[in-house]
C-alpha cells in the first residue's frame, strides 16, 4: 500500500496535504504558540516562499480563553493579523474546554499555577461552534474543525452543527492508535490529523507515559531496517496508510527533510505488524498526553463527556 500526497476535505472537493511540515505547504500554527510569534513566523515564511496563496494550506486555532461566542472572531482576527493573511484554510477549536479569562485575554490560574476551567463554557462547545460557523460565512476561514475532541463530544456536536467539522486533530501513533475514535471520525466524513505522530513528549504537567515511545519500538525498528527507512518515516507512512494526515514537528533541517520523504510502498504484512503493536483494538495503547491532574478531569474519556 502507498499513501497519497493529499486527502479529501469537506464535501466541496477540498484537499489537505498529507504531511504538514515547516518548509512545505501544510502549515499548522496557533495563537497559543509563542503568544502569536509562531503565526508571525509562518506568515513571514509564506511571503518569502513566493508560493501562490491558493497552493498553501494554513491552519490556526481557537484558544481556550476565546470560547465565549463574542470572543471567537477576536481570536481569528488576531491570528489573521499575525499571519498577514485575509483568510485561513482551516480554523480549529484547539480544545473543547474553556479557561476563565482575565484582562486582555489572560488565563486565570489557581494556587498551583493550573488554569481555572470555565465549566459552563466548557460544556457549551456547541455554542462556541456556532460562532465559528459564522466565520465561514464571513470568508475568514474556508473550513472549521476540531482538536482533542473525544467520541462523545463529537457525537453531541454533530447533532446540532450546521457546518460539519472537516477535521479532528488528535494524538495518534502506533502506541496510541485511537482506532475507535478514528473510525467514528472517518465514518462521519471528518478527516483525522495526527499531532505528535512520533510520540513527542509534551510539557511536564501533561506527560502521560513513561518509558520508550514509538521511535524506540523494536517492531518499528525491524520494519525500518527492511525498507532502509528511519523509524520516523515508517511511523508516518503507517499513519498515512490509515488515511490520517500528519504534522510532525522538528527544528532540525535534516529531520524535516527525512520526515517529508515518508511516502513509500509498505507491504500489508508490515502495516499489520505496526497496527497490532498496541493490540487489535488499541487496548494496550499508551498516550503521551494526560490532562487529568493538570485539568482535574479527563478530556480524552471515550465513554462519557468530561467535565
Amino acid at each position: 500500500m502507498r499513501p497519497p500526497p493529499y486527502f479529501p476535505l469537506g464535501a466541496d472537493g477540498g484537499q489537505i496535504p498529507a504531511i504538514g511540515l515547516a518548509g512545505y505547504r501544510h502549515f499548522d500554527t496557533s495563537l497559543r504558540y509563542g503568544d502569536g510569534q509562531g503565526e508571525m513566523e509562518v506568515g513571514e515564511a509564506i511571503r518569502e516562499s513566493n508560493i501562490p496563496r491558493e497552493e498553501i494550506f494554513v491552519v490556526t486555532k481557537l484558544e481556550n480563553v476565546y470560547h465565549a461566542p463574542e470572543d471567537v472572531e477576536v481570536n481569528l482576527d488576531i491570528s489573521l493579523k499575525n499571519l498577514g493573511l485575509d483568510y485561513v484554510d482551516l480554523f480549529i477549536m484547539h480544545f473543547p474546554y474553556a479557561y476563565k479569562k482575565t484582562a486582555n485575554y489572560g488565563t486565570e490560574r489557581d494556587a498551583r499555577g493550573r488554569p481555572v476551567i470555565d465549566i459552563e463554557l466548557s460544556r457549551s462547545y456547541d455554542v462556541t461552534w456556532r460562532a465559528m460557523e459564522k466565520l465561514v460565512e464571513a470568508k475568514k476561514t474556508k473550513y472549521i474543525g476540531l482538536s482533542n475532541f473525544s467520541s462523545p463530544k463529537i457525537k453531541r456536536l454533530l447533532e446540532t452543527a450546521n457546518i460539519k467539522p472537516v477535521v479532528n486533530q488528535i494524538e495518534c501513533h502506533p502506541h496510541w492508535p485511537q482506532k475507535g475514535l478514528v473510525e467514528l471520525c472517518q465514518d462521519n466524513g471528518i478527516h483525522v490529523t495526527a499531532f505528535g505522530p512520533l510520540g513527542c513528549v509534551p510539557i511536564p504537567s501533561l506527560v502521560g507515559r513513561t518509558g520508550p515511545g514509538p521511535l524506540e519500538d523494536k517492531t518499528i525498528a525491524r520494519v525500518a531496517q527492511k525498507y532502509s527507512k528511519t523509524p520516523a518515516q515508517v511511523i508516518l507512512c503507517y499513519l498515512l496508510c490509515r488515511g490520517i494526515s500528519v504534522i510532525p514537528k522538528s527544528n532540525v533541517e535534516q529531520r524535516i527533510v527525512a520526515n517529508y520523504n515518508c511516502i513509500f510502498d509498505m507491504e500489508e504484512f508490515d502495516f499489520d505488524l505496526i497496527d497490532g503493536i498496541a493490540g487489535e483494538n488499541g487496548e494496550r495503547g499508551v498516550r503521551n498526553f494526560n490532562s487529568l491532574d493538570y485539568l482535574g478531569f479527563d478530556n480524552y474519556n471515550e465513554e462519557v463527556e468530561e467535565p
